[in-house]
């Protein structure tokens, strides 16, 4: 992989993980826990309040995935293993870190991995 693609795969990856970080202020916010003053809501709106916590609380739980891999993907570039296949050693085609910058198995090894 050439010096380029690999200053390009490190700004998207800063980029997305900004993103992330910015995402997670806000989900963080809607997460806190739902006041179940019943004078104050209604059942259904405790009821939506609670759902809409549930759903916040899992995209955070995501993101945070997300900014693990994408910082063990800056990782690899600083320690120039960056487009390796972690199973194969393998080079993972320049495609599959387009659509996954943060991607650590080529496809035969990650489908492998998905089956067993």
């Amino acid at each position: 992989m050439t010096s380029e693609q690999i200053s390009r795969f490190r700004a998207l990856i800063g980029e997305r993980l900004a993103e992330l970080t910015a995402a997670e202020a806000s989900k963080r916010d809607e997460a806190q826990p739902v006041e179940l003053d019943q004078t104050r809501v209604g059942r259904l709106s405790r009821q939506d309040a609670l759902q809409s916590q549930a759903l916040s609380i899992a995209s955070l739980e995501r993101n945070r995935a997300e900014i693990i891999r994408l910082r063990s993907a800056l990782a690899r570039i600083d320690e120039g293993d960056y487009g390796r296949c972690e199973e194969c050693d393998k080079g993972i085609p320049v495609a599959r870190l387009e659509i996954d910058p943060a991607a650590d198995y080529c496809v035969d090894c990650a489908q492998r991995l998905e089956q067993g």
